[in-house]
């Protein structure tokens, strides 16, 4: 997750119904490790797959160690819960975190 510095806007806040989606979706150890591994990812050298920015499908699979199905099911409800992004270049779907969601979420539990 980002951290914000004094300067930073602050990030836009969430309703209700947008903050309970995204700690549900934050309730899972897996699809928290998939936001850490797409906030953290950087393109390997020689793989035409990933780009600093995206993460295709195959590499969560890969990392997780989990079938197509299961990080399609934790992909889908972070994309619901406006956490993740995806692109779908033919047959590839490419995700990407959302750091400005992160950071709303982060700032939303702050007010606790």
């Amino acid at each position: 997750m980002a951290v914000m510095t004094r300067n930073a806007p602050a990030p836009a806040a969430l309703d209700e119904a947008a903050l309970d989606a995204a700690l549900k979706a934050l309730a899972s150890a897996q699809r928290r490790e998939i936001l850490r591994f797409l906030a953290s990812r950087a393109a390997e050298s020689g793989k035409t797959c990933c780009t600093q920015d995206e993460v295709c499908a195959c590499k969560l699979s890969e990392h997780l160690g989990l079938v197509a199905s299961t990080v399609s099911h934790h992909m889908s409800v972070l994309k619901d819960a406006g956490l993740v992004s995806a692109r779908k270049d033919g047959t590839w779907v490419y995700y990407s975190v959302i750091r400005d969601a992160l950071a709303a979420v982060a700032a939303e539990i702050n007010t606790l």
